[in-house]
């Protein structure tokens, strides 16, 4: 039978590593305060003015599109430099963004009631 070593002061004896901890109950969560329902920050109109002004930028690249001819050899200037091209498609394009920029910066209306004051009479 082997005998046990004894540690001696070269050989260093090996810490214990910590246990972690047991896991303990969760606390109870504190009840939470009673609040204002939340709102959305945009509206249904606001999300209307957007789609159209999605719709508007999507027309537009759908004029820009085309022009390809058949015939690599071929240019056609008056197909590649329409007024539909050239001019409709870009006034579209930046009314689109125009209309997207209005329905983000759109404040939605005010549903709380006024308060009317009354004269005696």
């Amino acid at each position: 039978m082997a005998t046990p070593v004894k540690p001696t002061a070269a050989t260093p004896t090996p810490t214990p590593t910590p246990r972690p901890a047991a896991p303990t109950a969760r606390r109870p969560r504190a009840a939470t305060p009673v609040t204002a329902p939340q709102h959305f920050l945009f509206t249904r109109d606001n999300y209307m003015w957007m789609l159209i002004g999605l719709a508007l930028i999507f027309l537009s690249f759908l004029l820009m599109s085309g022009g390809k001819a058949e015939n690599p050899a071929e240019f056609h200037y008056e197909e590649i430099y329409s007024f539909r091209r050239i001019t409709l498609a870009p006034i579209l394009m930046v009314l689109g963004f125009a209309v997207e920029a209005y329905a983000i910066m759109k404040k939605p209306k005010s549903t709380a009631p006024e308060k009317v004051e009354e004269t005696p009479a």
